[in-house]
């Protein structure tokens, strides 16, 4: 769709048809270089974590599922080196610098710096790279000379930039203050530099074109660094300078790197690792023990708060050393019910649909041309101009597995409905597939269950054996303080409540006998719909979305973060039909039973949410299924050619009703129910 938001009935409508905002509680952007500046100033010590584009879209997708698992330690950024080899500039490439810094900020959600080097290159390549960098939202920039790809030699470019003094300057002139600019600097003085002195003169330009703070190279001492630290105060250096750690992992690559950086290993370090250097695990332990031993001299020195580690893409030993200094930090308190980007321009996002609560990513994804967000309340809404996903071979978004990791847990081979159940089931219980494989996600959910699930997780068992097949739900809660361990979010202070939310796919049989038991319930609203959106039924207003979370905090307005939007809904389904066909029938050839299988599931079945508005009370939703499953279990008893709950068709082994067929597969659908099998009908 053309349009980059909403637009809004009953307010005015911005002429560029952005998502209209309405007084929000988000927090404006602060810049890298003034929050680095104010953790000094108040003595808080912090580090950071730098990463190298990989070689292969597998790879790629590893590393970001590696940042995930990082940036629960707490990082205040994350950086990303630019490989002039791997087209870096390059956003369509899944390996570049670009890509990678922008799923780090958008999809992982974490503050990134990107690395940028102007070697060989003129201004109008810096330039568009730059420009690029602006429309992901990257906000820092790591500005170096940089080296020539291997082979080529540098070379003075007419109308470029031959040092990274003439980028910075560039920045500044072009952007303004728009990027924080980091630059390099050289406790050992830069290789290529005649002198240490004349190296400390260069990197003070750098500084005064308007660099905001610097991060060394490697070094194997404490008294290095802090001769360097001393040596630029005294030409006039005042800014921050972050120290580069890189813990030793592995003997080759510590040749590597020496060799690149043009460093000399400390004869106690070359003896020490020299007697193991085919062990391993043994030159790990001693790299964690030498680095933190370097960090608590640097901090014993008052010169450093911060710490920025060259990670070689691995997190073993980072994640020791970050523990054993105390850094290593993982909150539990969630800011938000949902995960939010790094993004600047989401910054005061407040308010988003609960359909894409497992899928955040995909969220950020179809959402990214809008030019503004919805903060305070999502407002009225005719038509959410939601992107298009056509793109779930990204690596951002496809599951971060392989085809034979997926067909373990999924299922080598589909016989019936009941082992499509047995995948829902076994996700949500824990329990393991008939592989032998625990069931770590499915097509809507890459991630562990949210804890909170496990307060309705053994109702959720039940019914998903049952043939509804959930994707999404949340218990009530009434009050609960906003530190709860479970449910909790928010700044300390608070209370959060929740209406019960559940959704899922069933058959049309199901879906006949829920219209007949819904009357029953007047505090549920529900919302029903088939793939092709002919069959669209629902008791909810069109035009007025469902808080279905919200908190109350000290000092500020009532936060609702996540609403039923069925204006949404209709756009969510087509995404959450085709996970069915995209990831888990695709698995199977072509005119195997299993893809047809899935694609009759595809093809017939409805997508059902249903919100309890009685939030107080108990949660009526699982009663609401049950008496669904009671109504269907009486008229499949009215039905004709019963014999002992099961419809024939003749003896070509379909199993039939008003509903439709299932599959011609010789496969009776069996659902477990109370320890008894029942064919299910309606496929």
């Amino acid at each position: 769709m053309s349009s980059s938001g909403y637009t809004s009935s009953g307010a005015s409508t911005p002429s560029n048809g952005s998502r209209p905002s309405s007084p929000g509680l988000g927090v404006p952007y602060v810049k890298l270089a003034d929050r680095i500046e104010a953790k000094i100033d108040r003595g808080e010590r912090w580090f950071s974590l730098e990463f190298f584009p990989p070689r292969t879209p597998q790879g790629a997708a590893n590393l970001i599922s590696r940042f995930e698992r990082m940036v629960q330690g707490g990082p205040m950024f994350m950086d990303i080196t630019w490989h002039p080899a791997g087209d870096p500039g390059n956003s369509n490439k899944e390996t570049s610098s670009m890509s990678i810094a922008c799923a780090a900020l958008n999809y992982v959600g974490h503050e990134t710096m990107l690395h940028m080097s102007c070697c060989n290159s003129t201004k109008d390549d810096v330039r568009m790279h730059l420009d690029k960098a602006k429309e992901l939202g990257i906000r820092n920039i790591l500005a170096l000379r940089g080296d020539p790809i291997v082979g080529d030699e540098w070379k003075y470019v007419e109308d470029g930039f031959n040092y990274a003094t003439d980028m910075v300057k560039f920045i500044r002139a072009e952007f303004g203050d728009y990027f924080t600019v980091c630059v390099a600097g050289y406790p050992h003085g830069h290789p290529d530099s005649p002198t240490y002195d004349e190296d400390l003169q260069h990197l003070k330009e750098k500084v005064d074109a308007g660099a905001d703070f610097i991060i060394t190279q490697l070094f194997f001492k404490a008294d290095r660094y802090v001769k360097f630290v001393e040596d630029c105060r005294r030409i006039g250096i005042n800014v921050p300078i972050i120290p580069g750690v890189m813990p030793i992992q592995g003997y080759h690559s510590l040749r590597n790197l020496v060799k690149l950086s043009k460093l000399e290993i400390p004869d106690e370090i070359r003896e020490a690792i020299e007697p193991i250097r085919d062990n391993d695990e043994a030159i790990r332990n001693y790299g964690v023990h030498q680095a933190v031993t370097m960090i608590r001299e640097l901090f014993d020195s008052g010169l450093v708060n911060g710490l920025h580690f060259y990670t070689l893409n691995r997190e073993v030993a980072t994640i020791q050393i970050l523990k054993q200094i105390g850094l290593w930090t993982e909150d539990i308190q969630r800011p938000w019910p949902w995960k939010r980007t790094a993004n600047y321009n989401r910054c005061e996002e407040e308010v988003r649909p609960i359909f894409w609560a497992s899928r955040p990513k995909s969220y950020v994804y179809r959402t990214q041309e809008w030019d503004e967000f919805p903060n305070g309340r999502w407002g009225s809404s005719e038509s959410p101009a939601f992107g298009e996903l056509n793109d779930y071979y990204l690596f951002y978004l496809k599951p971060n597995a392989k085809k034979e990791e997926l067909l373990d847990m999924w299922g080598h081979e589909l016989t019936c409905l009941q082992d499509v159940c047995d995948v829902f089931t076994n996700y949500i219980t824990g329990r393991d597939s008939k592989n032998g494989k625990k069931v770590r996600k499915i097509p809507w959910n890459d991630d562990d269950l949210a804890a909170e699930t496990n307060i309705i997780n053994d109702k959720l068992a039940r019914i998903n054996s049952r043939g509804v097949l959930t994707i999404n739900s949340q218990p009530n809660v009434n009050a609960a303080p906003s530190t709860d361990p479970v449910v909790g979010w928010g700044t300390p202070g608070g209370y959060v409540f929740q209406k019960a939310y559940l959704e899922f796919f069933t058959s049309r049989e199901n879906v006949q006998a829920l219209f007949k038991v819904l009357p029953k319930y007047p505090n549920v609203n529900y919302h029903i719909i088939k793939y092709e959106g002919d069959d669209d039924y629902t008791n909810c207003d069109q035009q007025q979305p469902i808080a279905v979370t919200w908190g109350v905090f000290p000092g500020k307005e009532i936060i609702q973060p996540t609403v039923v939007d069925p204006v949404s809904f209709k756009f969510w389904k087509d995404e959450a039909f085709t996970l069915w066909t995209e990831y888990w029938g695709q698995l199977y050839a072509e005119d195997s039973k299993s893809r047809e299988l899935i694609e009759h599931i595809h093809d017939t079945w409805y997508l059902v949410n249903l919100v309890d508005n009685d939030f107080p009370r108990d949660n009526i939703l699982f009663t609401v299924i049950e008496d669904m499953f009671a109504e269907a279990d009486l008229q499949r008893a009215k039905g004709k050619g019963q014999t002992n709950g099961v419809h024939h068709d003749d003896d070509d082994g379909v199993f039939v009703n008003g509903a439709g067929d299932v599959p011609k597969n010789g496969c009776a659908e069996q659902i477990q129910r109370n320890g008894e099998a029942e064919v299910v009908h309606g496929l």
